[in-house]
């Protein structure tokens, strides 16, 4: 079964094509397009175990891109035609209490456009690409993997906000958490490395960030709430934030509602708090030049995560694993340092040089740490492939 796992952007489009079947998987090709409805446009792409190759391509929406793309699988032989494609599947956003896998059809993209106000960034170009793979695909199965499904497993005491019960049943005003697939990831990753790894902290820190306390493969506690704007602080968006400063905001700077929520949404966190891109490399770079907005910065995304690690500490009555994922937890051993500072009290140790010299995954726990510390890429292409696959199978 050939399946198109898409991940869409409000002007990209990036895909990875697998080739599942029950006792396998393989890549067969990757890619994207870039700057879509921009001048500038950009097609990246490799094949099996070719270089990557790029061309320029000006893309006037979506669906140009869509069939730019197909047309390469194409010419490549990475597909024979259109019809060889089974499906695509899409990790997708928000769309409250569905199936954590569904197919698309209209009433799913409606119950999208229902939530395109808790997740302005992602819906609205979600809901408009997947109608445009109907579009050009015709019958070709397409199938939406939310990032929510992994957190069904928390317990309604972490599920439900102390607010009138009504909010939540009627209006789905609850905690839903998000990057699912990569914490699913995580946890299937860490249990292949680490079998008797039942107690798992996944850390997912990049251009958006959030944790996840994981028990026996199963979310019980993450950092994210209703949106993806909850939590810890984003590169742009304000994470944790007391809705009743919108009352003091309207009264004293005049702002509307709208020019509140589109603040927070995405001229806010990192950036907003240190004066510079956002970008975790720019904010050290400035903090170590001695910039002390960028140092205070730091200083506040460290702790916040820190406070995470301390509440799914007790929340799992300790820990065996922790994991450092995403662009920031990945690539930044100065990071992984601090966050993990004078922690040794709960067996949490790094070693130094095995911190530092970490590239790709690798385990960077000193000898004396009583919990396995890991540095582990994510693939949340691979996590969407499985789960569009199964749903498929089971309808077959």
């Amino acid at each position: 079964m050939k399946i198109l796992v898409s991940n869409i952007g409000s002007t990209s489009f990036k895909y990875r094509l697998f080739e599942m079947t029950d006792g396998t998987e393989r890549t067969l090709a990757h890619g994207g397009a870039g700057r879509i409805g921009q001048d500038g446009g950009k097609l990246t792409w490799q094949t099996g175990a070719g270089g990557k190759q790029t061309r320029r391509v000006d893309f006037a929406d979506h669906g140009q891109a869509i069939t730019c793309v197909l047309g390469q699988l194409q010419t490549d032989g990475a597909l024979a035609s259109a019809d060889d494609l089974d499906a695509v599947g899409f990790k997708a956003v928000m769309a409250g209490d569905c199936e954590p896998v569904a197919r698309v059809d209209e009433s799913l993209l409606e119950r999208m456009e229902l939530f395109a106000s808790v997740a302005p960034a992602h819906n609205p170009p979600y809901v408009k690409a997947m109608r445009m793979f109907r579009k050009v695909l015709g019958a070709t199965s397409l199938v939406a993997a939310f990032e929510p499904g992994f957190h069904r497993t928390l317990p309604d005491r972490r599920r439900y906000y102390a607010v009138p019960r009504q909010w939540a049943d009627t209006y789905g005003v609850k905690r839903y958490g998000f990057h699912g697939a990569s914490h699913r990831y995580i946890a299937t990753r860490t249990v292949e490395l680490m079998p008797q790894a039942r107690r798992i902290i996944s850390c997912h820190l990049g251009g958006s960030s959030s944790l996840c306390a994981i028990r026996d493969g199963a979310s019980i506690a993450t950092s994210m709430g209703l949106s993806p704007q909850s939590g810890l602080p984003q590169v742009a968006r304000a994470g944790e934030f007391d809705p009743f400063a919108f009352a003091l905001l309207k009264a004293q700077a005049g702002l509307s509602m709208e020019e509140i929520l589109q603040a927070l949404g995405s001229a806010s966190g990192l950036a907003a708090l240190s004066g510079t891109s956002g970008d975790m490399r720019d904010v050290h770079q400035a903090a170590e030049s001695g910039d002390a907005r960028a140092r205070m910065t730091i200083d506040l995304f460290v702790t916040a995560v820190r406070d995470y690690i301390g509440a799914y500490l007790v929340e799992l009555g300790g820990a065996d694993a922790l994991v450092f994922t995403g662009g920031m937890g990945q690539n930044n051993p100065w990071l992984r340092t601090a966050i993990c500072e004078s922690m040794s009290f709960v067996g949490i140790v790094l070693d130094a040089a095995k911190n530092e010299s970490a590239d790709g995954e690798a385990r960077i726990d000193a000898e004396a740490a009583s919990v396995a510390v890991y540095v582990m890429p994510t693939n949340e292409e691979i996590i969407v492939a499985r789960q569009t696959y199964q749903l498929l199978r089971e309808k077959m």
